[in-house]
């Protein structure tokens, strides 16, 4: 059985103001994850998601597709992941901070 494990990925190019957090949110909750995705002040925007390690490489898959097979807004230059551990298990739900 696996163990719940975090992502932690920072996202640049076209992603704030377009609704890249709503649909990073809604393909999350469709893939079971929690956590948030929230802008940060260079531009990017943070992607903090925990739950089974083969949501989170679909998840990351869907980020950095191109073409976006799911209509995903803006325009995704380059996704860095930052981390990528064992689940705090500190977060309900997946929310747009």
């Amino acid at each position: 059985m696996d163990t719940d494990e975090r992502l932690l990925v920072h996202v640049s190019g076209r992603v704030q103001g377009v609704g890249f957090r709503w649909w990073t949110r809604a393909r999350a909750l469709e893939l079971g994850l929690v956590g948030y995705a929230r802008n940060t002040d260079d531009g990017r925007v943070e992607v903090n998601a925990e739950g089974p390690p083969e949501s989170l490489d679909a998840l990351l898959a869907l980020l950095t597709e191109s073409p976006s097979s799911t209509r995903r807004p803006g325009r995704v230059l380059a996704v860095t992941p930052s981390l990528r551990g064992p689940a705090t298990g500190r977060y309900e739900g997946f929310v747009e901070r």
